[in-house]
């Protein structure tokens, strides 16, 4: 039986994540949940999975909660500082960190140094702080299992394998809802055409990624410290339906690819019960439904986030930190209609310029890299709409 802390419950990964776990009652068992202000989620679910502690870190929202709960028997938490204390229990055995963004960064850092097992959905965790966070993990002993398809995909195909035999790794990209447009279509795209991935449902944020490609540069970075990778080694397809995941090529030119049909579960089913492989009842691929699996470069002229991603992840540093952060705050404005489709990459760009580089950085240079990439955005932004009128 592994106790889990679920750190993000109420979001896309986290709600799935809680039906895996009901499927296997006799394996998994939440012991903490946790939500940013989805309140009445949160209340829901600690009623249904009767966690020992609930965790908002809205803590304008801990009233709501509180009395909801008074009648159970859950200790109720708020703020993002009680997120680093509880994951830390003795009663936790494994971490699933499904936060959105920078947020994730400590309560991960905090798991790790508990010796918690990781199951990492957060992957801003390690663009971010990567090096950081993986030496941590070497240091205490702690595997740090992907969630993400992609790097659950690469983590598969390298079990029993000498990874200094990666050649190379392989991430799928299925191009979003924009495949093959150019600029003088995407000009004009607003929000809503954007959330309308073709094969995945995702939460917004990730969605618009997916839509900019954004998505699989920060995936780049997150592989490259998740697997020990070079920059070199690492490559971006794109493969439109989605079934081949990720894929390894080895020093004597075979290959391994993970397969499966577009379905968040699986990974999330693999990662919390690794090393063991669980029978479910999940939807099997048909090839006869796929005659053709395609493959093309992508177009990083067009969709201009993933070479922004790719320049900072060879710069490293502090650089995926600007990028992220940027990242976030222009998402939020794209979803708000605030900025447009393309004016994003531009943003990302001029703050990757204006933030000092720090090449050998710490959790305050992170902190502080963070926060000063959030107030140039916020006001490139801001200059933008200015601009309008």
């Amino acid at each position: 039986m592994k106790r889990i802390a679920l750190l993000g419950s109420t979001g896309s990964i986290g709600t799935q994540a809680l039906e895996v776990v009901s499927a296997h009652p006799g394996l998994f068992e939440v012991e903490v949940l946790s939500a940013h202000s989805n309140a009445a989620l949160l209340i829901e679910q600690a009623k249904k999975y009767k966690p020992n502690a609930v965790v908002i870190t809205d803590e304008s929202k801990y009233r709501e909660v509180k009395d909801a709960l008074m009648m159970h028997p859950v200790k109720v938490f708020a703020g993002p500082s009680s997120l680093t204390e509880v994951v830390q229990w003795e009663s936790v055995d494994m971490v699933l960190g499904a936060i959105l963004g920078f947020a994730g960064l400590k309560s991960i850092i905090a798991a790790i140094s508990a010796g918690k097992r990781i199951a990492l959905a957060n992957k801003e965790t390690l663009v971010v702080a990567g090096e950081m966070v993986m030496k941590l993990a070497r240091e205490r002993g702690v595997p740090v299992l992907p969630v993400d398809s992609e790097h659950s995909a690469i983590f598969q195909c390298l079990v029993g394998e000498d990874l200094r035999t990666i050649e190379k790794v392989i991430l799928t990209a299925s191009g979003g809802p924009f495949l093959g447009r150019k600029p003088n279509y995407l000009v004009n795209v607003k929000s809503s055409h954007a959330l309308q991935h073709p094969i995945w449902s995702m939460g917004a944020k990730i969605s618009i990624d997916s839509a900019t490609l954004m998505n699989k540069g920060l995936e780049m970075i997150e592989a490259k410290w998740l697997f020990g990778l070079e920059n070199e080694q690492i490559d971006v397809t794109i493969h439109a339906q989605s079934i081949i995941h990720s894929m390894v090529q080895f020093t004597d030119g075979s290959m391994k690819a993970q397969m499966g049909l577009p379905d968040m579960k699986l990974p999330i089913q693999y990662a919390l019960a690794f090393p063991q492989r669980l029978t479910n009842t999940f939807k099997r691929v048909d090839f006869k439904d796929y005659p053709k699996l395609t493959f093309e470069a992508p177009d990083y002229k067009t969709f201009r986030n993933l070479a922004i991603a790719k320049d900072a992840m060879y710069r490293g540093g502090n650089a995926p930190c600007v990028l992220n952060a940027a990242n976030e705050m222009v998402v939020d404005a794209f979803l708000h209609n605030k900025v447009g489709f393309l004016e994003m990459s531009d943003m990302i760009e001029k703050t990757l310029e204006k933030v000092p580089f720090v090449a050998q950085p710490t959790l305050p240079d992170f902190e502080r890299t963070d926060a000063e990439a959030r107030t140039y955005a916020a006001e490139f932004i801001k200059k933008s709409q200015l601009s309008i009128y």
